[in-house]
This record gives structure tokens, sequence and C-alpha cells, in this order.
């Protein structure tokens, strides 16, 4: 039975992800919880097999079937052995991001969707020179500004520093970080979620946004005038107090909030949606996803790893895809 795709987009790319992690179950699950999603994998056909859904080999990706998991063969040597990762399919793992990537700035697929890989495991097995996904992902889109967006359906949130110490964000957090932030935001907000005149709500970085300065200097001496200057061009406006800009209310007068440091921003989004939240790469020249969860090597083998994220992020992969 053929795909029931749009005629005017092609599949996602799937990456297969860290075999011995939940990345082949939550795929293989969100096939069944989804039959009219287009959508294949790219991995070794054996590591997705045993989940209750039937496999096909196929040999291009406009080969791929709804009725069956598809999978698109790539060399990873050896078995798939839940909660025990193998440096010898290092290689490969990485080596399939990077397929997923050429075929998505071909035209043969229309985004990518990664599942978890597990850094230590890429790194000791092949030398992975990166911090993570996003960084690999921004050197094979061309050393590409990128920044990091957590959204569920009541939330789209965007750190502008991450995974850095609380102590080191007021040093890292600069007007020229921020404003390359809020234009790969808007951008993105108009290219990929279809929304003509997007609003981005800016947190401050001081509680009560600094109230003035007695909280704070950061907000009084820069981050205020910024705001206000891109604001017209942007949609942009702030910075407002974190405590009080995540209430539902709230969230109805933006379409993405813009917040100083990790917590800032996760802990909002886990809270409303803590299963269903997908991690989107703003400002790449493709578009890639991935499910806001790792390799739960704790749980893989189980068969009862929620596939929630998965599916939300390959939903929002393929709305994402085909807009583009």
């Amino acid at each position: 039975m053929p795909s029931s795709r749009s005629p005017d987009a092609a599949p996602v790319a799937v990456t297969c992800g860290e075999p011995a992690g939940i990345g082949p179950e939550v795929v293989a699950k969100a096939r069944m919880a989804a039959p009219d999603l287009p959508f294949f994998v790219i991995g070794s056909p054996d590591h997705f097999a045993g989940h209750g859904i039937p496999i096909e080999v196929i040999d291009d990706p406009s080969d791929a079937r709804t009725d069956a998991l598809s999978v698109l063969p790539h060399d990873i040597p050896g078995p798939a052995r839940p909660g025990h990762p193998d440096g010898a399919q290092a290689a490969g793992v990485i080596s399939a991001i990077a397929r997923a990537v050429e075929l998505a700035r071909s035209g043969a697929a229309s985004a990518v969707c990664t599942a978890p890989i597990h850094k230590k495991a890429l790194k000791d097995g092949a030398g992975f020179a990166y911090p993570g996904h996003t960084e690999y992902l921004a050197a094979l889109g061309g050393n590409v500004d990128v920044v990091m967006m957590l959204a569920c359906p009541e939330l789209r949130v965007v750190p502008a520093t991450i995974h850095i110490a609380l102590e080191a964000v007021p040093a890292a957090l600069t007007p020229e970080g921020l404003e390359s932030t809020l234009r790969i935001t808007h951008t993105a907000l108009q290219r990929e979620f279809g929304i003509a005149a997007p609003r981005i709500a800016v947190a401050g970085l001081n509680p009560h946004a600094g109230e003035g300065g007695t909280m704070g200097r950061a907000e009084v001496e820069w981050i205020d005038a910024l705001v206000a200057r891109l604001g017209p061009e942007l949609g942009c406006f702030g910075p407002l107090p974190a405590d009080t800009m995540f209430h539902a209310g709230a969230r109805a007068g933006y379409d993405a909030a813009v917040a100083m440091y990790h917590d800032q921003a996760l802990i909002p989004i886990k809270t409303i949606d803590f299963a269903g939240g997908v991690n989107v790469t703003l400002g790449l020249p493709f578009v890639r996803t991935s499910p806001d969860h790792g390799t739960a090597f704790d749980i893989a083998g189980r068969g009862v790893a929620d596939p929630t994220s998965m599916l939300a992020a390959l939903r929002m992969a393929w709305d994402m895809g085909r807009r583009r």
C-alpha cells in the first residue's frame, strides 16, 4: 500500500539515534499511532524489529509506506542491545544524521526528525567532536547560527543561553546574541510556523525584570533599549517578569517567548506538557525536530517507552517541512 503523503511534500527522514536506547521503540510506536504520517527511518532494519509492526526495507525515500515501518538501510553493525551502547555503532549513528541532512537538503525528505543519541557513546566510539545534535547539525548546515526552541500546542519558548551554569549567564547574554536569537525566532515563526506577524514576549533576566534597576541592572542598561528598538520590526516586547508571563492568560498574548536561560525556558513548558514537548532547531537551512527526551537506557527494551514526544516531533516536522 503506497504512502498517503501529500503529493507536494516528501516524507520526513527519521534518524535511528542510539540503537541501545528507546529510539527504535518510540519510532515504531509512532508509526503504529499515526498511519497518516509520511516518514521513513535511516538505520539498520534489524534494530527496529520486534515492536509489533512490519518492517519494510526501502531503496528510496519515495517508497516510504504508512502500513509498515519503512527503513532506509544504513550500515550500523551489530545488534541493538537495550541499555548497552556499542562503540562500534557510533560512526554509523553519526553518518545516519549526515545522510538525513543530505536527503532533506536535496528535497528527497521534507524534514529531519532525530531520535535521541548518547553523546558519550559517540565520543568514545567515534571521537564525536560536538556537544550534541544541535551543534553537529549547525555544522552540516554550513556553520549557521541556530537557536533551540521547545514547543507544544500551548507554548513555544526559546532560551537565549542554553547549557551553561547559571552564574555564567549574565556574561554570556549579550546584545548581539539576544538580537540574533530574536531575529532567528521571528524568521522561523513566519516561515515554518506560518505566522505572518509574530508576537514575541521577552523575559527579563532578573526578578521582576529588574524592577527599575533595584533587582539587577541588565534590563535598564541594555535589554529594555534593545527590545524597544527591535519591537516594531520583530514584534517583540518586554522584558517581562518571568514569574507572570507563562500562565494561560499571558500566553494568549504572544506566539513565542524568548527566555534568558535554560531553566527559565524549560520549566514552564515541561510543566505544561512534560510528555509532548518538541525540540526544534531554528536557523538551519532545513527543518529539524526531535523528541524532548533522551535515550532512557533504564527502560530500553522493556516496551514501556512513551512515544508521545516522538509522535509530536514527527507531526511538527511534517507540518514545518510542508510550509518551508
